[in-house]
């Protein structure tokens, strides 16, 4: 029987559905990003953020609207990680403000749900920018008014219909914009959008869909005890039942590009997996249901010691029933109330180097993450809720990360929150460096922001996928010199890389040059680069400093 109206119970399962064929597709759709560095890509920041939502949909009444509609808008919202994912929680968020108070929806109803939920993503952008998710959720938005002024009510043919016009959209994403049909690519976030209507499509029609994971994982948020947590924990499935660990010891050349293969295979047949090289041999970790294929892969490149195997299935409920005991024979240990100050800044930052600098400076609270993983909209609330402050500054320190700052800010109430939109590292010591006690919050923001604007940085990392991009071939495993508005350099010889992207961003003006090396170069390399840099630019002062940073072999600024 053709169905017009969807009931709450219906919204929840297509929800469910969606966040679950999104979290399918996730990888796919990481490889459609066109940067090609290692980073917190769309398809894992989008899922992080519908997981978010899903978790709170599964664990209230889901036969109520008013209640779905809630969980859906507060856990996207608090869930948020990444430009992606802030969008995708502004369109959720305006989709269910204009169907909360429905008992039923219609097309209709779904068409200004459509409209809300473009109207509040596009709000929530500072710059829109055309051939992006935004432009395939209005195109869907488009599509729906033109079935509704059309007499097509009946729900498949008008979901279906926009459906389809939202691939074809995202099919012309690469013509709006050049970099995507450079790199022969749709836009990711809008293929993320797609996958989530796809799968609440299926489930509308009728298909049989395992929502267990979603429901089981939200299990335990529903309680406010500590126990429940455990069981649902302990009920959960592990996917890969051994923990395997070993060394190899080379007896060949472990290049960037053999480690990277080596990383890829073990992806194919596990999960949580570590390869760090060092000299002669390679420490290696990953959860596997076949520990027998990893050390096959590993014999390739030399002999094998330190060879450990647990399986951790037999492990899991002894450890979650000792950890349930252990939760209830004490009582919960507060975080120490900071001291009460006016004005308290907390900074996105990873590496140990870089922490103890912005600590160093004065920055009250660190939340780590940056490039490789995108802190979400809560994580920011968690961190202005511990700063005892009437004042809070963030520093995103990362582009990727302002909009889930922003979100933030708009989620309190009780204190006043500023973002300066620092996008590097660089760039938050830059701001924090510029403060002054004696200036208001709003004056030193201001002071800061301006600040900010001189400092050019540049940082270089590894190619996770061969692409070309800003006219550049790039293969995967090559070095990259990333600038703050593209690629900079490109090249098999880490240094030689590093080197010509330190020249590209030079300019007359600049007096300093700032190097932060990251915790895969030594000591004696980053000195060695640095008087390299200081034999080219002989009238700038070049300040050497240990970052930690993963990822980024070296941050380098000028100003």
């Amino acid at each position: 029987m053709a169905l017009k109206t969807i009931d709450a119970k219906m919204l929840s399962r297509m929800f469910l559905a969606g966040a679950k064929n999104l979290d399918s597709k996730k990888e796919w759709i990481n490889e459609l990003n066109v940067f090609p560095v290692p980073d917190g890509d769309t398809g894992t920041n989008m899922t992080m953020t519908i997981i978010s939502a899903a978790k709170e949909v599964a664990a209230v009444d889901m036969g109520n609207m008013t209640a779905v509609c809630k969980a859906i808008s507060s856990g996207s919202l608090r869930g948020a990680r990444g430009n992606s994912g802030v969008i995708l929680s502004q369109l959720f968020r305006g989709f269910t403000k204009s169907i909360a108070d429905k008992k039923e929806l219609n097309a209709a109803d779904l068409c200004v749900a459509f409209d809300k939920a473009v109207e509040t993503a596009y709000k929530a952008v500072m710059k829109p920018k055309e051939g992006t998710i935004l432009t395939v959720a209005k195109g869907g938005a488009v599509k729906a008014t033109e079935l509704l002024e059309e007499g097509r009510t009946e729900l498949n043919d008008f979901i279906g219909e926009v459906l389809r016009h939202m691939e074809e959209v995202l099919a012309g994403t690469p013509e709006l914009l050049p970099v995507l049909k450079q790199a022969g690519v749709v836009d990711s976030g809008g293929q993320g959008l797609v996958e989530v209507i796809r799968g609440a499509y299926e489930a509308f029609q009728g298909k049989e869909i395992d929502l267990t994971q979603a429901v089981s994982m939200s299990s335990g948020s529903a309680s406010s005890g500590k126990s429940s947590s455990y069981q649902a924990q302990a009920e959960a499935d592990i996917k890969f039942g051994y923990c395997t660990e070993f060394i190899i010891m080379l007896n060949k050349t472990f290049n960037i590009k053999m480690e990277m293969d080596f990383k890829a295979y073990l992806e194919s047949i596990g999960d949580s997996i570590v390869v760090v090289a060092d000299d002669d041999i390679v420490k290696v970790h990953v959860h596997t249901n076949d520990p027998g294929f990893a050390i096959q892969k590993a014999l390739k490149y030399g002999a094998l010691s330190n060879l450990k195997i647990d399986n951790m299935r037999l492990e899991h409920q002894e450890k979650l029933f000792k950890m349930s005991e252990k939760e209830g024979a004490k009582e919960v240990e507060e975080t120490p109330v900071m001291e009460k100050k006016d004005t308290a800044f907390i900074a996105v930052s990873i590496g140990e180097g870089l922490n103890e600098i912005f600590k160093g400076l004065g920055v009250d609270y660190i939340i780590e993450g940056g490039q490789t993983m995108n802190p979400s909209t809560e994580d920011m609330l968690n961190a202005i809720e511990k700063v005892n402050a009437d004042h809070v500054i963030i520093l995103p320190n990362n582009k990727n990360i302002i909009l889930a700052a922003n979100q933030a800010k708009s989620l309190v109430e009780d204190k006043e929150i500023f973002v300066v939109p620092t996008k590097t590292v660089p760039q938050g010591i830059t701001a924090v460096i510029n403060y002054v006690p004696d200036l208001s919050a709003e004056e030193n923001v201001s002071v800061m922001e301006e600040e900010i604007g001189k400092v050019k940085t540049g940082q270089v990392t590894y190619a996770v996928r061969d692409t070309s991009i800003d006219d550049k071939e790039i293969k995967q495993g090559d070095y990259m010199g990333l600038g703050d508005h593209g690629i900079l350099s490109v090249g098999e010889n880490k240094d030689a890389v590093a080197l010509q992207m330190v020249k590209e961003m030079m300019d007359d003006e600049a007096e300093l040059i700032s190097i932060y090396y990251g915790e895969d170069i030594s000591e004696a390399e980053a000195e060695a680069f640095s008087r390299e840099v200081g034999d080219l630019y002989p009238d700038c002062d070049i300040e050497l400093q240990y970052g930690g940073q993963p990822i980024y072999y070296y941050v380098v600024s000028a100003e």
